[in-house]
């Protein structure tokens, strides 16, 4: 054990305790003992202090507790080698440390309520983020599941250089880790971003916490959420949380600038979860058990800090190079160009774009080939907007019709890798912008045709031998590209809705998110899409076609149990064998009776609504409160995880329009609360489905916010829409 460390660990969490209580002491003088304490739109209380001593924090005075405890676990300050203390004596100084911080930052929630931006983006008045609300977490808990992001670095500090500092950001991004920023003083690598001109927020995966180094316990909590909400864990188990975050989620903390004692206090408690520390300054190393792993390492070049500090925390990326001037990788997914950074800009409503993937013959196609038919951007000036028409053209023998759309759909992500280009949607609602930074390193329209060649052929490349890119930028050639375009995705969409539960024997499992839902099997029939909203039965069948080893499993119906409820024995086999035993069966056309297990991310979430008779569904977006009494990131803490609930049931938007969505109960005549934004997202799907019933404005009988968010609120305006389910046979 290190001197150096253990003394200046030891001496950093007694300033951290002695600010914590000082703080306390502070709030206490003008805020009554029941104040609430806690951080904004979570279920996990102040998340480091309830993940590993269980406490429920919610008020002031439950504070003055936890900080004894802090004082408990603070061992002799030590002056000397000689008083050399225990890695376990400095490991337990280092989670009094992070309890400190945490109740300093929550304190701040207390005392200063504006001073966090909270949310997705921070703003110039407000650069810092704060705490995660559980709706990011959830949000950002599918990318860790699906493998696009391998962990975290949580840095303090910044470099001695603002260039400095986006290089290593970049190399950050590049291997698609979340950067998660605190730390004040001179350096504070987020300001240094700012000032290159680089966009902080959850989408772009560089996440400002906040000014201090207090603001470290962020990171640390939204860690511990993750193996609370996803890994089975429970509060107040240390060894299986801890065994938890060491394997499951890859992290390290990057120290840049001077390490001071409050520093190796934090660095200290990281290592209670598995995660080493590496800075640039030359600290002493630590390294134990054995075979001995590396803890604490100093001294490495900012060159080669962040290879180093993934080699150490065995976090093992592949930087995918494509033929790009601009850096490419999936954290710039997230990345947004808004106003003056604006170059170029096509289709979202301003002009037409769509893109389309069509299978040609081999002998038309010439694999690699890049044209681009009408303006380029540098035919254009800055601020310009263009049609755009992306036509990808593939060839190969084990190519189908069924696979277009999958390869289509990777046409959003593969296009927002790349550094300074933003694209929405799909199909012929797309939307690009393409900032000024990335056309001042020369990106040009060819090179999306150049990115899409080299990734289609790099992800898919055992389904067809050749692909070629033409990308229109005339009005009239987009306009005539619209019309088979639109003819195919016509086609597609009626092959689906076509097909219904019984017209099958066979139907697709997805298995993606069971690495944080272990029970959770989700089964993806014709009339019942994926609750995350990404697979329907098409896309299973493509998938598992393209990879047979893949997530998407046939599993065959088998004898009907029950029609009504949706419920198959073959299913039923597939789901106890899947789930590991935990789940023997499962109802998909019901709410009340046995419904489908859910893992966290659900797109919507419906729950009884019992003095309506009837059913509200809230999607993810939606924030605020509702009629069952709890708000969307409550209702997923409740049913996710991999259990079936009564009453209430996890699916799609989509689903809320196919036919047998809730047909136990009667089906979307049930419902009767639904936030504005879903109701519009869903309107025209949702009034065809309504006039196949008999009810064509049944969509202006359904309450939202505007109306109430209470049962009692709602039910009068039920009553006066004379809304259906208030007639119909009782759901208790």
């Amino acid at each position: 054990m290190s001197f150096i460390i253990a003394a200046g660990a030891i001496r950093g969490a007694y300033e951290l305790v002695e600010q914590a209580e000082a703080a306390w002491r502070n709030s206490s003088s003008g805020h009554p003992p029941e104040t609430a304490v806690g951080f904004p739109d979570t279920a996990y209380y102040l998340p480091v202090i309830f993940g590993v001593t269980g406490r429920k924090v919610r008020t002031l005075g439950e504070l003055e507790p936890v900080l004894a405890h802090c004082r408990k676990l603070l061992p002799p300050v030590i002056t000397e080698e000689s008083q050399l203390t225990s890695l376990t004596s400095v490991l337990e100084a280092g989670l009094a440390a992070l309890f400190a911080a945490e109740i300093v930052e929550a304190l701040r929630y207390v005392d200063c309520p504006d001073h966090y931006a909270g949310g997705e983006f921070p703003d110039e008045a407000r650069p810092w983020l704060g705490a995660a609300d559980d709706v990011i977490l959830r949000k950002r808990g599918v990318e860790f599941v699906d493998g696009s992001v391998p962990g975290f670095a949580a840095i303090l500090g910044g470099t001695d250089s603002d260039e400095n500092a986006e290089k290593i950001v970049l190399e950050l991004q590049k291997r698609n880790l979340y950067v998660f920023m605190s730390a004040g003083g001179q350096r504070q690598l987020a300001k240094q971003l700012r000032r290159r001109g680089i966009q902080p927020g959850w989408n772009s995966r560089l996440v400002p916490f906040g000014d201090e180094d207090t603001a470290t316990a962020f990171a640390f909590g939204f860690a511990i959420r993750v193996a609370l909400s996803f890994g089975n864990v429970s509060a107040g188990d240390t060894e299986r949380l801890f065994t938890y975050t060491r394997d499951r989620v890859p992290a390290f903390v990057m120290a840049l600038g001077e390490v001071s004692d409050r520093w190796y206090a934090l660095a200290a408690g990281a290592l209670n979860f598995g995660f080493p520390v590496i800075a640039d300054t030359p600290i002493p190393s630590l390294s134990a058990g054995e075979p001995p792993s590396e803890l604490v390492v100093g001294g490495i070049s900012l060159d080669n800090i962040v290879a180093r500090a993934t080699e150490i925390r065995g976090i093992k990326t592949i930087v995918t190079e494509v033929p790009v001037p601009v850096a490419y990788g999936p954290a710039f997914e997230g990345e947004r160009v808004r106003g003056d950074d604006i170059y170029l800009e096509c289709g979202g409503g301003r002009t037409a774009m769509l893109e389309w993937v069509t299978t040609r013959p081999s002998s038309a196609i010439t694999d690699g080939q890049v044209e681009v038919i009408g303006p380029e951007i540098t035919d254009v000036t800055a601020g310009s907007k263009l049609p755009l028409a992306i036509v990808i053209e593939v060839a190969g023998r084990q190519m189908q019709e069924d696979y277009e759309p999958i390869l289509e759909r990777q046409v959003h992500h593969l296009i927002n890798y790349a550094q300074g280009v933003m694209h929405i949607g799909q199909r012929d609602l797309a939307w690009l912008r393409i900032s000024k930074g990335a056309v001042e390193k020369g990106f040009r329209l060819e090179h999306i045709g150049r990115l899409l060649h080299a990734r289609l052929h790099q992800d898919f490349g055992r389904i067809f031998e050749k692909l070629q890119v033409k990308i229109y930028t005339g009005e009239d050639d987009v306009a005539h590209v619209a019309v088979p375009a639109g003819q195919a995705y016509t086609a597609r969409d009626k092959r689906i809705e076509g097909m219904t539960d019984e017209s099958t024997d066979v139907f697709y499992s997805c298995l993606m998110c069971q690495s944080f839902a272990p029970s959770h099997v989700c089964v993806v029939s014709p009339e019942r899409t994926g609750l995350c909203g990404s697979y329907n039965w098409m896309d299973c069948k493509a998938s598992y076609e393209i990879n047979p080893t893949g997530p998407n499993q046939p599993v065959t119906k088998g004898a009907t149990l029950d029609a009504r409820l949706g419920q198959w024995q073959g299913v039923n086999e597939y789901v106890q064998q899947a789930s590991r035993g935990k789940v023997d069966h499962y109802n998909f056309y019901s709410i009340m009776t046995d419904p489908m297990t859910a893992c966290g991310c659900m797109e919507c979430i419906s729950a009884l609504a019992p003095m309506c008779n009837g059913v509200m569904t809230v999607s993810r977006e939606h924030n605020g409160m509702t009629p069952c009494g709890m708000k969307f990131t409550t209702l997923a803490g409740t049913i996710g995880g991999g259990v079936t609930t009564p009453g209430f049931v996890g699916h799609s938007k989509f689903n809320i329009t196919q036919r047998k969505f809730l047909a136990a109960e009667g089906g979307i005549k049930r419902l009767v609360w639904m936030p504005r934004a879903l109701k519009e997202e869903v309107a025209e799907r949702f009034n065809r489905r309504a006039a196949e019933l008999g009810i064509p404005d049944l969509l202006d009988r359904v309450a939202d916010e505007t109306v109430g968010t209470t049962e009692e609120e709602i039910l009068t305006f039920l009553t006066e829409k004379e809304h259906p389910a208030l007639t119909m046979e009782p759901l208790i």
